[in-house]
């Protein structure tokens, strides 16, 4: 038997493959994004993939390719299960036909996240089942299991992640894929298919609280939830990679690791809590399972003593639970004191040239997610608020129509410092910033929306997306538009801007910014670090680099205010370090042109 050593996500990856998996769709997303990136390069002659605009449409596709009776998987991170919620509640009345997992990876600690949700309680919510890995090799089995519960019991399935499963590696054991199901078609059935019907939902709702009882008695079937008989006056009920911290720290208690967290394996809970003294329900975030079990009449202790605050670890379980506790003594290492990284836009990011020039205006900025979110780090400070995928028009729209509403009722003209400014990038403006658009033009609103344009889904590491001309699976495609977006969307000023050139990003803002009427800036200019991996690391972006001419420097620190990493100061002398990626903002904005181009 061949052994590999994988990611959490390249194992579930290798599961879609022996699974008999053959169409896979997502949204980039970390923890979440290498997934699909492995399914295109090692199983692309066996499974389909995309990158698909949002995580809403991935689901849907998805759903069409199951109804055709083949096995599918969805990916995506917690924040994506928010916007693909409306099908993954309706699938739960429609049902599957070929199998259908959707893997969300969660973020506990926000490493690279806006919030920290718990992805359990949408497969409550869904009433449908759940499976929870802790460790490479369940990640990979648990995709099969998943698949074969999923068309067994009709239902699609949530595979749950965390940052941890998704990033660890450990050794997996390839097993041979299941032949792909060659005969698919869709069978009519409306009684099934329209549940826009209220006589049919009305039957249909019947028919999943019937699914859910038959999986909450055979959850047991499925050996996924285990229990390892210790010392029994210390019990541990855990999941996912929990479950590997309680083993490190307690190596003698007795544990009951859940694999299939909802439906909630009630016989099993019961059993273990009856035959041991002390018990502790030991879950990152939510109190998902001590709630449940707290309900069931078994006296527990949880979050009473647990964080439910970010992620755990085995220094938190001893601090919390060691000695006091249970009498066991563990070493931990003494980590040195690692100087803090602020973060801060890549050298030669073109986000940064437009963020300065924003700084010179005299206007508000509503933000989106994505890299351009680190210009409301100091020194650009540029961002005022920052709330969802999307938000970043819409909450320019809304800040427009109540600061217009209080100007005047007898004049909309536009009055200094009352302009608002909407700003996005490219794979935000498709996920969920066209309907905003949309919005502005239809409600006439008077904002500035920025597309910050740099020709591919940078953030999560620089994958495909409509307006880059490439899909996941390496095929020439179209080039989306979004200068073509905004006027089907109705709005007439579009502007296209290199935000390199700061002239003429300062005249195209101080026009829109001047106008009481909507304007849509497309400030387009590829990322560099993306050039560099596909050019090769042989080229900076513009074969220049840049310098400080020392003689001519006043020592202004104009040049630092633009945040940019290449740019230094060292014992009172300011100098330019190797990382220099050549866009050349600094020499722009250097007031004594004392920053000159060398090779």
């Amino acid at each position: 038997m061949v052994k590999e050593l994988l990611t959490g996500n390249e194992a579930i990856a290798r599961g879609a493959y022996e699974g008999g998996v053959s169409f896979a769709a997502g949204y980039p997303g970390t923890p979440s994004t290498e997934i699909l990136e492995t399914i295109a390069k090692k199983y692309r002659e066996t499974i389909y993939a995309e990158w698909s605009p949002n995580e809403k449409v991935a689901f849907e596709v998805a759903v069409g390719a199951s109804h055709c009776g083949a096995r599918v998987l969805v990916t995506m991170k917690h924040v994506g299960l928010n916007v693909a919620a409306d099908p993954l509640t309706a699938l739960a009345y429609v049902g599957v036909v070929g199998g259908f997992v959707v893997t969300v990876a969660d973020d506990p600690s926000m490493h690279s996240s806006q919030n920290e949700q718990d992805t359990r309680h949408y497969a409550k919510l869904a009433k449908v089942p759940l499976l929870e890995p802790s460790d490479s090799e369940e990640a990979k089995e648990f995709v099969k299991l998943a698949l074969q519960i999923s068309e067994d019991y009709n239902t699609p399935v949530i595979l749950r992640t965390t940052t941890r499963i998704a990033h660890s590696r450990g050794l997996v054991n390839d097993g041979e894929p299941l032949a792909l199901k060659t005969d698919l078609h869709f069978t009519k059935e409306p009684s099934r298919y329209f549940i826009s019907n209220p006589i049919w939902a009305k039957k249909i709702r019947q028919q999943v609280e019937e699914r859910l009882d038959k999986l909450t008695v055979n959850v047991d079937d499925w050996a996924v939830n285990q229990i390892l008989w210790n010392d029994k006056n210390f019990g541990i009920i855990t999941s996912g990679v929990v479950y590997q911290y309680v083993r490190e720290v307690f190596p003698n208690a007795s544990v009951l690791k859940i694999g299939m967290p909802f439906p909630f394996p009630d016989k099993q809970i019961k059993e273990f809590a009856n035959k041991v003294g002390k018990l502790f329900i030991i879950e990152e975030l939510d109190n998902f399972l001590e709630e449940h079990i707290k309900s069931l009449g078994i006296f527990c202790h949880g979050k009473d003593v647990i964080p439910r605050i970010g992620e755990l670890s085995p220094d938190i379980l001893y601090e919390v639970l060691g000695e006091k506790n249970y009498g066991k003594t563990i070493e931990t290492a003494v980590l040195p004191d690692i100087p803090i990284r602020p973060p801060t836009l890549c050298p030669g990011c073109p986000h940064r040239g437009l963020f300065y020039v924003l700084g010179k205006l005299d206007v508000i900025v509503t933000g989106d997610i994505g890299c351009y979110a680190l210009g409301a780090s100091p020194p650009l400070s540029r961002m005022d608020t920052i709330l969802c995928m999307g938000g970043g028009i819409t909450m320019a729209h809304g800040l427009d129509k109540a600061l217009r509403k209080n100007l005047t009722t007898t004049s909309t003209k536009y009055r200094s410092g009352q302009k608002i400014v909407g700003i996005m990038g490219d794979s935000t403006f498709f996920h969920s910033g066209i309907t905003g658009l949309l919005d502005v033009a239809y409600n006439k609103s008077g904002t500035t929306i920025i597309v910050a344009d740099n020709r591919i889904t940078a953030m999560t590491g620089h994958q495909e997306n409509p307006g880059s001309g490439q899909t996941l699976m390496g095929e020439q495609t179209v080039t989306v538009s979004i200068e073509d977006f905004g006027r089907a969307c109705g709005i007439k000023n579009i502007l296209t801007v290199d935000p390199y050139n700061i002239p003429q990003t300062t005249s195209m803002l101080k026009e829109a910014t001047n106008s009481p009427e909507a304007y849509l800036i497309v400030a387009r200019k590829p990322c560099p670090l993306y050039l560099h991996k596909k050019l090769g690391n042989t080229l900076s972006v513009n074969k220049v680099k840049y310098k400080i001419n020392n003689v001519k420097c006043k020592k202004c620190e104009a040049c630092l205010q633009l945040g940019c990493p290449a740019i230094e100061k060292i014992d009172a002398q300011i100098q330019i370090n190797d990382s220099c990626a050549g866009c050349g903002i600094c020499a722009t904005i250097c007031p004594v042109k004392s920053i000159d181009k060398h090779t």
